[in-house]
């Protein structure tokens, strides 16, 4: 009988799972063995565990929150004059996430309150070597193996839609600048591999210019260029990192040419000015540009791709076209035709290896995407979008970018290009059970995704009534929890799914309070607590238990920040200014707060800045994407995700995201209902619930929504005699 050795060659092992999965989720306990406590990490005694470069690994520590897991370099960490390891490294309410680093040293997990209880973390490199490989696991019974698959996965947004973007960088590090949103744009955002944040600005604004360089060395030439004087421009400038300045202008005004290179060896080729489509080619040393060898053919907004000596052009107008040209330095020669004859496509990658995705094909608009390998072009997974006129990044055919363009109007969506053996998903919002009829606005919640509590808020309508009642939401369903001792809205709530608590409120109808009551759960009833020193509504708190709560605002825009240890409420650090309807997460010693409007004001006041505190004082920290107000921050202070709320200066209610890494906010999966007002949400920045709210046209949505960051498994396949 034939074997699978036999067949592929290769010995085959035997696994009772499968290699390297990720994300994986840890249950971390505490027992006594008989020579002190020590760590059980899913009920086995201080495993050496195996945590691959790349993967995610979750140490839920929630029963034996006592013991604070944390990671170091040396053995027993802390306890043995080592330091704590925070690198890719989070934590809130009780868990720790470990993004393992590319390169990261062995490590080892202790508990930072006690010494003596933890082992060894082995980090090896992400398991290419696996690709290939056959193995049994003997939990499926199957014969398994490792594929290499490519597709482009959705990521988050730029900040502002547009089309005929410029672009360049790679899927890790890109640039986007200029564009029509329209009109035209000197718009700047930097993308880091997961959202987007705004740059410095263009000192010209104009679209379809060519891009080239990296990140942080970029130049952007030509174009079409607005008032005072609208037309095809030489126009060339240089970004540092954070700012333009005006490079050496090109010797032809052109638009819609190709862009390869780095900012001190650029090349633009092709393009139109007023007489149509031109074939001409510079060439830029970083301070001049002086000519290069002409292209076969003219053509404008097509793809590019390559560099100074070894450029790619594909595609393109009048006309559509297949047609690929080579560039050496000097001259051009023509190069394996496209699949499919198309134009405003983009491009990225290197002369052997690029990659065209999107365009138009007359009609319609295209989601095609072809590889080459530098004598051919194949077909590749299909964009989620069909889009046309996008920007383009990424270092080649297996790992590209795609941004912006033009849909059926300009998009701000984002899309990534992977070619490996792991399956990639970009962080997205899902929706899941409806919430009783009772959520509505004004609600609040505590808790973790998986174990939430949803406060029911209150009916904006003649008839309204607050109400006191509380769900509980277990990831598939809510169910009824005893009901607080008062039945009113608009109350801060925190804490964990036993140890929560809810502050402050008013009551519909009759318009009485706002109050100073403070109630606990403990995860079965509800006690009273110490009052608030003052009576508000819409108190805004955070903190991973009732016991370690801190809390700011309130309706009468009050700067005092407010802290409760379980028994008393003492007065800390001022906030920097009086509002309120901002957004609080983090912990009490390590919290980000931001948005709001001031006190007195209105929604002219609706403010964008943001701030973080350290346990005892506030400091300036980079700000929200656009003014805010009435939306939510979960998670902790350097892993954050703020969502929804209203807008300022057009009043909207809004459904995007913006994530926090403890210096700026980047852009983030939309939520599929624009909500605000709502059951704020319950859960980390990389796990997160909501439920109920406002759209702001008086509807209550009744939609519970979960937000799951992306994820990064191995693509493994059962194989059989077919």
């Amino acid at each position: 009988m034939t074997t699978y050795k036999e067949i592929f060659g290769k010995p085959i092992k035997v696994l009772t799972g499968d290699p390297a999965p990720t994300p994986v989720t840890y249950t971390v306990t505490v027992a006594n063995p008989g020579s002190g406590n020590r760590y059980y990490i899913d009920g086995v005694l201080t495993p050496t565990l195996e945590l691959y470069e790349g993967n995610t690994y979750n140490f839920d520590y929630s029963a034996a929150s006592s013991h604070p897991f944390r990671f170091s370099t040396a053995s027993d960490g802390t306890h043995s004059g080592g330091s704590e390891y925070t690198t890719g490294v989070t934590v809130d309410s009780n868990i720790t996430t470990i993004v393992v680093a590319s390169g990261a040293p062995t490590l080892f997990y202790y508990c930072s309150s006690h010494s003596g209880m933890g082992g060894t973390a082995l980090t090896p490199a992400s398991p290419s070597e696996y690709e290939g490989e056959i193995w049994y696991n003997d939990s499926t019974g199957k014969f398994r193996s490792i594929v290499s698959a490519s597709a482009w996965a959705s990521s988050a947004p730029l900040i502002t839609a547009r089309s005929y973007i410029a672009g360049c960088g790679i899927q890790t590090s890109a640039l986007a600048f200029g564009g029509s949103t329209p009109p035209y744009s000197t718009l700047t955002e930097e993308y880091n591999g997961s959202g987007w944040t705004t740059g410095g600005a263009l000192n010209t604004a104009r679209y379809s210019m060519a891009g080239m360089g990296t990140q942080t060395a970029a130049l952007g030439a030509g174009g079409y260029d607005g008032p005072p004087s609208p037309g095809f421009t030489t126009l060339a400038e240089e970004y540092n990192g954070s700012s333009w300045t005006a490079g050496g202008a090109m010797t032809n005004d052109k638009a819609g040419a190709g862009g390869a290179g780095l900012q001190t060896s650029g090349l633009v080729f092709g393009g139109r000015d007023d007489t149509g489509a031109v074939a001409t080619t510079e060439e830029y040393n970083g301070s001049s540009w002086t000519a290069g060898g002409a292209m076969g053919t003219g053509r404008s907004v097509f793809g590019s791709a390559g560099t100074q000596t070894a450029g790619l052009g594909f595609g393109g107008q009048p006309g559509d076209t297949t047609a690929t040209e080579e560039y050496n330095g000097s001259s051009w020669t023509a190069g394996g035709n496209l699949g499919t004859a198309l134009y405003a496509n983009a491009g990225a990658g290197t002369q052997t290896s690029a990659l065209s995705f999107g365009g138009n094909h007359r009609p319609p608009v295209t989601a095609q995407t072809e590889g080459y390998d530098g004598s051919s072009w194949s077909a590749r997974p299909s964009l989620g979008t069909a889009v046309l006129q996008a920007g383009g990044a990424g270092a080649d055919n297996t790992s590209a970018l795609s941004y912006g363009g033009y849909t059926t109007t300009q998009t701000a969506a984002t899309e990534e290009f992977t070619s490996s053996i792991n399956v990639i998903t970009g962080g997205a919002w899902s929706t899941k059970t409806n919430a009783p009829p009772i959520a509505r606005e004004q609600g609040t919640g505590f808790g973790q995704t998986t174990n939430a509590y949803i406060h029911g808020g209150y009916f904006s309508n003649p008839t309204a009534t607050s109400s006191g009642k509380y769900f509980e939401y277990n990831g598939t369903s809510h169910n009824a929890i005893p009901n607080t001792s008062k039945t009113i809205g608009w109350r801060s709530g925190n804490g964990s799914s036993t140890s929560g608590l809810v502050v402050g409120g008013y009551y519909y109808p009759g318009g009485s309070g706002p109050y100073a009551n403070a109630e606990s759960y403990n995860g079965s009833s509800w006690s009273n607590e110490t009052a608030v020193p003052f009576a508000e509504y819409g108190f805004v708190a955070t903190g991973a238990t009732e016991t370690a709560t801190l809390m700011i605002a309130g309706d009468e825009g009050p700067t005092a920040t407010l802290e409760y240890d379980g028994s008393s409420w003492t007065t800390s650090g001022v906030y920097p200014f009086g509002g309120y309807q901002m957004q609080m997460g983090g912990t009490q010693t390590a919290a980000v707060a931001g948005g709001g409007q001031n006190v007195p004001g209105g929604a002219s006041t609706t403010r964008s800045d943001a701030y973080e505190y350290n346990g005892s004082s506030w400091t300036a920290t980079g700000s929200f994407l656009q003014k805010l107000k009435l939306g939510a921050i979960s998670g902790p202070q350097t892993a954050a995700l703020q969502f929804g709320g209203d807008s300022y200066p057009v009043p909207s209610t809004v459904s995007y995201s913006q994530s926090y890494d403890g210096s700026v906010f980047g852009t983030a999966a939309a939520m599929g209902t624009r909500r605000k007002n709502y059951n704020s949400g319950s859960g980390t920045g990389s796990s997160t619930v909501t439920a109920g709210g406002n759209t702001g046209g008086g509807a209550y949505p009744l939609g519970t929504e979960e937000f799951s960051s992306g994820t990064e498994s191995i693509n493994i396949k059962n194989l059989s005699t077919s």
